[in-house]
């Protein structure tokens, strides 16, 4: 083969006739003869000292012809042999290159035969309903279709021609898939418009027909229809969208109204040759909500039907069923959890035992769906839900108690019960916190016995009373009775609950005296600035908390678990705001009457020239309105306040009064002797009738001497009674009434103020001049 190939280079003229290897293998010893010769001569000359000038010579040409020999079939290499090297490259490569186009020729005929069986074969399946066979054998034409789209050189009208059959007779296998999906699960829906009520949903039903096509099946020897539509499904990737619209409908018209409606119960009926028929009925109950057990029971009746006759298909290594549970179980817990389990939540502690029952079912419920391949995992949202049950009971008692709170707190105030030293609040039995541990009781024994044995005895021997630190007599909201009595309840809910549900309980107790706070004065603002009554009654509502607040978290500590028993269950930190809360309110009022007093008092004229009829008029209308004023105050809070705060309430505003009416006369430097008695009138009527909104109730005679010390009340009321007198006073009786500034005189009165009232009252005689100078 090498000598052809050799002529044939030869005959071109590429090549010498000489063949190089040759060539190259003479010089090789050509090249080795001379270097012995070299080194023999160097020898000779250096070792021998022999001169050789002449042999050298001969040497010198000897090199010279071989480095032109090697010069020579160098330049041969360089121009002839690698330029043919390069021309055979590109001829192998050239027959390369065609050898791919014929084998991707091949390869697309290849692929253009599979894509055109597959079809046959699906077009044959298809009509033989065999949908499975003919599912996969699309997916085969898909794939030649694809593997055509990778090659470049493939024509782009005849992929698009394949594409589009492609694309249509997906869709006619998805059509022909889907009108078998909705023979199989037939549905009778009722308008959406309608669905506002149980009866409503009477209208529903879904026939389930996989029964009786299975029976027709077999009969003709063909693969069941179910497993073939829903294996065709997936293999199209459409078997989780159908599932999932009729998960969609199925909780929508059947699941979901069961679970909301006590009243729904769901019948099967079977239909020989055809299946079964899936409705509702509706039956009679007051239950609003109906029990886990209930639900549990119809929930199951649904999903173990559709697995019996729809969805117990296996397609690849899972379920159809657990295809629907994943899609649905999410939703339709939360529904059982928000229409049910919420509602099934003890409303006491007491009941916190029995419902391990509704545990119990959860468990079972879900074992069955795991059992069907419904679920899969072993923890779900509903069952810890249902274990949680501690948690949720303090969570729904704590929003219970807020609501019933707020209801309380947005009640009328005016509806009042009487306080009295002897009412009580109705504590609950609360359990001995030490029962059962008898070494601590006897610890606490020998405790108790060392204290009396060391017991001194205190020189003051008298007890505090039995009513002392109670509440006085006065009226409060009923509404913050009940709320009272709802934070006992709530707190001995806490006592024997865990650690998490005595702690929600106890601070949701806290948070209705600040919501108390917060919302009371904000709600009823404008009616406790309106009416002297509601700011009354808010004012001992606010006292009558801070006064439980007291001794509230004292009587629970000792019975609620760690860390409240430690010292954290107190209200004590409220009793300040509480007190402030409703002194502010009352003081507001009190506010408000002050300046209503005066502002009539104002219209009084300055109580100057009552000799003239219309002046006299005005100011005797302003003391009237005054009296009116003091005697309506008295008739809405008598029965109301406590009786010190409202004896320093009525005495605060008649004090006003009269401290207004002093200061006008005071400033008057011209008073007449009819302007004296008319204003000695003015004040009579108030001495005379002021005390009178002062006198007790009937049943409170035995506090008549707190209510009749009106000095002590008023603070200007001896001034003004000395006032009176000097208006009709002669000169003599103001100089012995003020006894060298010894007399009751000097002791209401500066020596300025009476000389001012004498230079007023009387003209300027020496009788006047004279008593003048012994005012000092």
């Amino acid at each position: 083969m090498a000598s052809f190939v050799t002529e044939v280079l030869a005959s071109s003229g590429k090549l010498e006739k000489e063949d190089l290897s040759s060539k190259i293998s003479k010089l090789s010893r050509k090249v080795d003869e001379t270097k012995e010769e070299v080194c023999n001569m160097i020898n000779k000359k250096y070792n021998e000292f022999l001169p050789s000038m002449q042999g050298a010579e001969e040497l010198m040409v000897q090199v010279d012809d071989v480095s032109k020999n090697i010069n020579v079939l160098k330049n041969c290499i360089e121009k002839e042999v690698r330029q043919n090297l390069h021309v055979a490259v590109t001829e192998y490569a050239e027959l390369k290159q065609q050898l791919e186009k014929n084998t991707t020729i091949i390869g697309v005929l290849g692929q253009l035969q599979q894509f055109d069986s597959a079809m046959e074969e699906y077009h044959r399946a298809l009509q033989e309903k065999k949908y499975t066979v003919a599912a996969t054998q699309l997916e085969k034409a898909r794939g030649s279709v694809d593997a055509l789209k990778a090659w470049k050189g493939c024509e782009l009208q005849l992929l698009r021609a394949l594409s589009a059959e492609l694309t249509i007779q997906r869709e006619n296998l998805i059509y022909h898939l889907g009108d078998e999906w909705q023979r199989l699960a037939v549905w009778k829906l009722p308008p959406t418009k309608e669905l506002t009520s149980a009866d409503s949903f009477l209208k529903t039903e879904l026939h389930l027909n996989s029964r009786g096509q299975k029976e027709e099946a077999e009969e003709s020897g063909a693969s069941p229809l179910l497993a073939s539509v829903l294996q065709s499904l997936a293999i199209q990737g459409q078997l989780r969208h159908k599932i999932k619209l009729f998960g969609q409908v199925l909780l929508k018209y059947v699941l979901k109204p069961l679970i909301t409606y006590p009243s729904l119960h769901v019948d099967l009926m079977d239909v020989p040759g055809q299946g079964t028929i899936l409705s509702f009925q509706s039956a009679e109950t007051t239950s609003e909500h109906p029990s886990p057990s209930q639900v549990y029971t119809k929930v199951l009746t649904v999903l173990k039907a559709l697995h019996a006759n729809l969805l117990d298909v296996s397609v690849g290594e899972k379920k159809v069923s657990r295809v629907l549970g994943g899609l649905i179980w999410e939703e339709m817990s939360d529904c059982i959890i928000r229409e049910c389990l919420l509602y099934s939540i003890p409303a006491n502690s007491s009941q916190l035992e029995q419902y391990s029952v509704v545990i119990k079912e959860t468990e079972e419920f879900e074992k069955t769906l795991r059992d069907m391949q419904y679920l899969t995992g072993d923890s779900t949202d509903l069952l810890k839900y249902a274990r949680n049950v501690n948690c949720h009971f303090a969570s729904k008692k704590c929003q219970d108690v807020i609501v019933a709170a707020r209801n309380l707190m947005t009640s009328e105030i005016h509806n009042t019960v009487k306080i009295t030293p002897d009412s009580k609040l109705t504590l609950p039995k609360l359990p001995n916190p030490g029962a059962g541990d008898k070494s601590k009781q006897q610890e606490t024994g020998m405790k108790k016995a060392s204290l009396t044995e060391n017991t001194v005895t205190l020189e003051n021997e008298k007890q505090l009373g039995c009513r002392t630190l109670c509440l006085p007599v006065c009226r409060i909201s009923e509404s913050v009775q009940q709320l009272m009595e709802l934070a006992l309840h709530t707190l001995s809910e806490a006592v024997g609950s865990s650690n998490q549900c005595a702690s929600q309980l106890f601070y949701t107790v806290r948070n209705i005296f600040q919501l108390f706070y917060d919302v009371v004065p904000t709600y009823h603002k404008e009616n406790l600035l309106k009416f002297p009554h509601l700011a009354a009654i808010h004012h001992n509502n606010c006292l009558f908390i801070a006064h439980h607040l007291l001794t509230l978290g004292h009587q629970f500590r000792h019975h609620l678990p760690k860390p409240l028993s430690d010292g954290t269950a107190t209200f004590v930190d409220l009793v300040p705001g509480f007190r402030r809360l409703g002194a502010e309110c009352f003081l507001a009022q009190m506010r408000a009457q002050k300046a209503e007093m005066l502002e009539r008092l104002s219209t009084a004229r300055n109580f100057a020239n009552l000799d003239i009829e219309e002046n006299y008029s005005a100011a005797s209308k302003a003391v009237r309105q005054v009296i009116h004023q003091l005697k309506r105050l008295g008739t809405v809070w008598q029965d109301v306040l406590p009786v010190n705060i409202y004896c320093k309430a009525m005495g605060t505003l008649l004090n006003t009064a009269i401290t207004e009416m002093i200061t006008k006369i005071l400033m008057l430097e011209d008073i007449s002797t009819e302007d004296g008695d008319h204003l000695h009138t003015l004040c009579q009527t108030i001495i005379d009738e002021g005390p009178l909104v002062f006198i007790p109730l009937p049943e409170e005679n035995k506090n008549r001497k707190y209510q009749e010390e009106v000095p002590v009340y008023v603070r200007k009321w001896m001034t003004f009674k000395e006032l009176s007198v000097v208006l009709q006073a002669n000169l003599q009786d103001i100089v012995d009434r003020w006894a060298d500034g010894k007399g009751p005189l000097a002791l209401e009165f500066s020596p300025n103020e009476v000389k001012s009232l004498i230079r007023a009252l009387f003209q300027n005689t020496e009788r006047r001049a004279i008593a003048l100078t012994k005012i000092k």
